[in-house]
């Protein structure tokens, strides 16, 4: 009898407590949650039920910043933010996920559950799950 291992899900790396903002918040509010939570990038919420998420990064901000000369006082999330965000649902496979990142240039993916944010999944979750998968062998 053979005992098949059962393949890694996405709901079984990804964070679940994650960092948001709203669209209509400051870069400078913007930056701020990131430097307290600990975080590159936050998932901007949805204005309406039938909206999508989106997600900004340290880069999109400083790009912004660099380019326009900006005040991060008065350009907002929503100027900056990509949207509607890549996403996949929690009972995906991690190597699909992995493929997905590598072939569209992805650092991190926002994953959903009934269409509302059950967490968010990076590069560096999956490059830990290969690296104790290694480990393991």
């Amino acid at each position: 009898m053979t005992s098949e291992k059962r393949p890694t899900l996405v709901s079984d790396i990804m964070v679940r407590d994650v960092a948001t903002i709203s669209p209509t918040a400051t870069l400078r509010e913007a930056l701020r949650t990131m430097r307290d939570k600990g975080v590159k990038s936050l998932v901007v919420e949805k204005s309406h039920p039938h909206d999508a998420f989106g997600i900004i990064t340290y880069t999109s901000i400083l790009k912004t910043i660099v380019a326009e000369e900006g005040d991060i006082d008065l350009a907002n999330v929503y100027d900056v933010y990509a949207k509607p965000v890549i996403t996949v649902n929690g009972d995906m496979e991690v190597k699909y996920v992995a493929r997905l990142m590598v072939i569209q240039s992805l650092h991190r993916i926002v994953v959903l559950e009934n269409n509302e944010l059950a967490g968010i999944i990076s590069m560096n979750d999956i490059v830990g799950v290969i690296v104790s998968m290694i480990d393991e062998n």
